[in-house]
C-alpha cells in the first residue's frame, strides 16, 4: 500500500510517461512537418513535452541510422546538398538579437542510393571542404565493393571523394549552368534560376555516362522541403536551434528510410537495399526510443556523441 504523499508521486511519475498512441501521433505530425506548438494544441500536451520527445526521437534515429544502415551493397550513388537556415540566415545574423551559437545557413548533405532510394548517409552543417570530407568518409564507411558517384558541380567533392573513396570509386559531376533569376521585380525572389544546360565531367574511373545523373538525390531532397516544414522557403517556422533541426532531420530519414513505401518500388528503402526485411511502422520507433530512455544511465564521466563533423559545434 502507499500511503498519501507517495501515491501522489506515483500518479505524477505516470502522469508523465504518454502512452504508446499518443506519442506515435505526435512524432507522425512532427514528421508531417507541423510546428511544434500547434502539436501540442492538437495533441493535448505541452510545448515542453513535444519539445522533450523530438530530442528523444532523433537521438534515437541517429543512433539507429549509425547502427542499420552499414554494409550496403550500392551500385549507383547520388549525392547533393540543400540549404536551410537556423534562427536567422546567414547575413542577418550579425545584427540578430542574442543569436546561439550555431545560427546561420545549414547545408544538409545527402547520398541516395539510386536503386532502392536509401538516403545512406546525411549530414547538417557548412558548406565547406571539411564538411566534404566528413561527410564522403561516412559514406564510404557505409557501403560494400566498388560503386558509381554523381554529384553535382560543387567545387570540395572532387578532393572529398579522393580522400574517402581512394580509386575504389566511379566518379562524376554534373555541373549545370543557369540563367539570370526569374523575373525583374520583386517576384524575382519566388522565383529560381532558370538552368540553361547540364555536362558530364568524369573526375575519376570509368562511369556508365547513361547512369551520371542527379535527379533521384534532387528529387528526394524536393520529399524533404515538402515534408519538413523547417525547410519550407520565406517561413518563419525555420529552428531556433541547430540541435532541433539535427534531430528533425534523424526523424525524417528514419522514417524515410524504414517506414515510408517508396512508390518506385511498393518497397521502404531499407527493404530495397536489404537492410530489413520488414516494412516498420512508426510504433516501432516509438517503442525503441522508450527502450533508449529507460536504459539505465552509465556512472561516471559523461559518453559525449561524436559530432558529424567539426561544424556541427555550430
Amino acid at each position: 500500500m502507499l500511503d498519501a504523499k507517495h501515491k501522489v508521486q506515483y500518479n505524477r511519475g505516470m502522469a508523465n510517461v504518454l502512452p504508446l498512441a499518443k506519442r506515435v501521433q505526435i512524432l507522425n505530425l512532427l514528421n508531417e512537418g507541423m510546428s511544434m506548438r500547434a502539436i501540442s494544441r492538437v495533441a493535448d500536451v505541452s510545448i515542453n513535452t513535444v519539445s522533450k520527445l523530438l530530442v528523444d526521437a532523433g537521438e534515437t534515429c541517429l543512433d539507429l541510422h549509425d547502427q542499420l544502415v552499414t554494409h550496403v551493397q550500392a551500385k549507383n550513388l547520388q549525392a547533393d546538398e540543400i540549404w536551410s537556415f537556423c534562427y536567422a540566415k546567414q547575413k542577418n545574423v550579425p545584427d540578430a538579437k542574442a543569436a546561439p551559437e550555431g545560427a546561420g545557413d545549414v547545408w544538409t548533405w545527402t547520398c541516395l542510393d539510386s536503386d532502392s532510394k536509401l538516403i545512406v548517409s546525411y549530414l547538417a552543417s557548412g558548406r565547406t571542404q571539411s564538411a566534404a570530407i566528413h561527410f564522403m568518409k561516412d559514406v564510404a564507411s557505409r557501403i560494400t565493393g566498388r560503386v558509381q558517384l554523381t554529384t553535382d558541380g560543387h567545387n570540395s567533392y572532387p578532393y572529398a571523394v579522393h580522400v574517402a573513396f581512394g580509386k575504389n570509386v566511379d566518379f562524376a559531376q554534373l555541373v549545370k549552368t543557369y540563367g539570370a533569376e526569374g523575373g525583374s521585380g520583386p517576384e524575382r525572389k519566388y522565383s529560381p534560376p532558370v538552368c540553361t544546360g547540364a555536362h558530364k565531367v568524369v573526375r575519376q574511373g570509368n562511369p556508365d555516362q547513361s547512369k551520371i545523373s542527379t535527379s533521384h538525390v534532387e528529387r528526394a531532397n524536393l520529399t524533404m522541403r515538402m515534408g519538413m516544414r523547417r525547410f519550407t522557403r520565406l517561413t518563419n517556422a525555420h529552428s531556433k536551434k541547430y540541435a532541433n533541426h539535427l534531430y528533425a532531420l534523424a526523424l525524417f530519414f528514419m522514417h524515410y528510410n524504414f517506414v515510408r513505401q517508396h512508390k518506385a518500388h511498393k518497397l521502404s528503402p531499407a527493404m530495397a537495399a536489404g537492410i530489413t526485411d520488414r516494412l516498420w511502422s512508426m510504433e516501432d520507433i516509438a517503442e525503441r526510443i522508450e527502450t533508449r530512455v529507460n536504459q539505465p544511465k552509465a556512472r561516471g564521466p559523461y559518453k559525449v556523441r561524436k559530432p558529424r563533423s567539426e561544424d556541427d559545434a555550430r
